[in-house]
C-alpha cells in the first residue's frame, strides 16, 4: 500500500502562516489593558495581557473603614472584574482562530485557538 505523499512546500507554507498568526496574536495580547473600578470608586485595578495585575489604585479614603475583610473582598472583586474584561478582549483577539460558534464561556482562550489551527493543518494533510 502506497503511503500518501506529503507536499513539503505546502506544509512549510502552512506552518509559516500559522507561525505568523501566532506572532500577531502574541503582539495583540501584549497590547491588552483592562481597568475596573469598585462600585464606590475607591479601588481601581488594571490588568494587562492575559490578566496580569499591573496597577492597583487605592483611594486614601479607603482606610477610613475598620472592616479589613470588606476592603479585601472589594479589592478581589475589582481585580476579578478587570480580569474578566481582559478575557473579553483576549477572546476578541483569538476569535478568528476558533471554530464557528465558539463562545468565551466555553473556550479556553489560551489554548483552544492554537489547537483549532493545528487541527485544520492536520486535516489539510
Amino acid at each position: 500500500m502506497e503511503r500518501p505523499r506529503i507536499d513539503a512546500a505546502a506544509r512549510r507554507v502552512g506552518h509559516e502562516r500559522l507561525r505568523d498568526d501566532l506572532l500577531e496574536i502574541r503582539s495583540r495580547i501584549a497590547d491588552i489593558t483592562a481597568t475596573a473600578d469598585s462600585p464606590d470608586g475607591l479601588i481601581s485595578a488594571t490588568v494587562v495581557g492575559r490578566g496580569e495585575l499591573s496597577e492597583l489604585r487605592l483611594d486614601p479614603r479607603i482606610y477610613r473603614t475598620a472592616d479589613a475583610k470588606a476592603v479585601a473582598a472589594t479589592i478581589v472583586d475589582t481585580v476579578r472584574e478587570a480580569v474578566a474584561r481582559s478575557q473579553e478582549e483576549l477572546f476578541a483577539v483569538v476569535r478568528q482562530f476558533l471554530p464557528p460558534g465558539a463562545e468565551l464561556a466555553t473556550s479556553d482562550v489560551h489554548t483552544d485557538p492554537f489547537l483549532h489551527q493545528l487541527d485544520k493543518e492536520i486535516e489539510r494533510g
